[in-house]
């Protein structure tokens, strides 16, 4: 029976959800695990340049794996005849603004899975299998989205994360430094999660959301530091159509600036550094690692914060 009465608990807006006829599971790393599982894949070719917590359901199943490069344009140098039936090969959706290279590689690349924890209002394809980290995006400190050709025949528990959002309530109360390292713990803690179903915390928060008010902004602040920056840039990258990205990329050889904008409270998080120990120097992989930059542009910012950000780096 539903419990009636006694205190309150949170209360949130009860909306939909935006990946609403998708597998709610507990980490992207877990969606990709089911992927792998689902399909009984035996490799997977992946990029050097995406984050390492990749690895970690290839190794958990003890899956043969192979890195492949990318190009200048953060598309990939590969040659998808050598795919074989039992082998997978993912690409991550860069910053959420490659949506228009995954409709060119779907065509011609069997088994291809879709990393979209960068692009979280990006829409999965027909046949493609395809997990998101909707924490990249909003206040959680778990959940993933997953569109699978293939279902696992398992129900699994459901998972419980009430103890994982102390780094969020202490950045509402105490600031981002506060909560910083309970947020490095929380990250830490996801390593070892088994596959489970979203909590009904997680649930309730992303039914909550204002999703196209947040794709509004996220894309109008894209644009605000792209018409400030982009001369400078030195990559370039325009919104196609509705994409609404996660971060505007800034490439620079001012080495000292990712130090400058954190001195000055503009975090911003660098990814992956685990890529410096897999390439060359030489590589594109190990460029974008070093002088890319991942400037925010998220739902909490205004023109204030956008100009902030620009003073600082012009």
């Amino acid at each position: 029976m539903n419990e009636v009465g006694g205190y309150f608990g949170l209360e949130l807006k009860k909306g939909k959800e935006y990946h609403l006829n998708s597998i709610r599971l507990n980490s992207g790393r877990n969606a990709l695990q089911y992927i792998l599982i689902a399909n009984n894949y035996t490799k997977v070719y992946l990029p050097y340049y995406t984050c390492d917590v990749l690895l970690q359901p290839i190794k958990n199943l003890n899956l043969k794996y192979e890195f492949y490069s990318i190009n200048e344009s953060f598309e990939a140098h590969f040659d998808f005849e050598k795919i074989k039936n039992t082998e997978a090969f993912l690409y991550t959706n860069y910053f959420g603004l490659k949506d228009q290279y995954i409709i060119k590689i779907k065509e011609k690349c069997t088994n291809l899975i879709i990393d979209n924890a960068q692009a979280f209002f990006a829409l999965p394809h027909n046949g493609v299998d395809t997990f998101y980290s909707p924490r990249k995006f909003f206040g959680l400190p778990d959940g993933a989205y997953l569109y699978s050709n293939k279902l696992i025949e398992k129900e699994f528990p459901q998972d419980i994360s009430y103890n994982r959002f102390e780094q969020i309530l202490r950045r509402s109360d105490l600031g981002a430094e506060n909560g910083y390292s309970y947020f490095t713990q929380n990250e830490n803690s996801l390593n070892h999660l088994p596959i489970k179903k979203m909590s009904n915390l997680t649930k309730a928060i992303l039914q909550s959301i204002d999703y196209s008010d947040v794709a509004s902004i996220r894309r109008k602040n894209f644009q605000y530091l792209h018409d400030s920056l982009n001369k400078i840039n030195q990559i370039k990258f325009d919104l196609i159509n509705d994409q609404v990205p996660m971060v505007y990329p800034f490439l620079t050889d001012d080495l000292s600036l990712r130090k400058k904008l954190i001195a000055n409270k503009v975090y911003i998080a660098q990814y992956w550094p685990s890529v410096l120990g897999l390439v060359n120097n030489s590589s594109i992989e190990y460029q974008y690692t070093e002088r890319l930059i991942h400037l925010p542009i998220d739902q909490r910012l205004g023109i204030n914060e956008l100009d902030r950000i620009s003073r600082l780096i012009k």
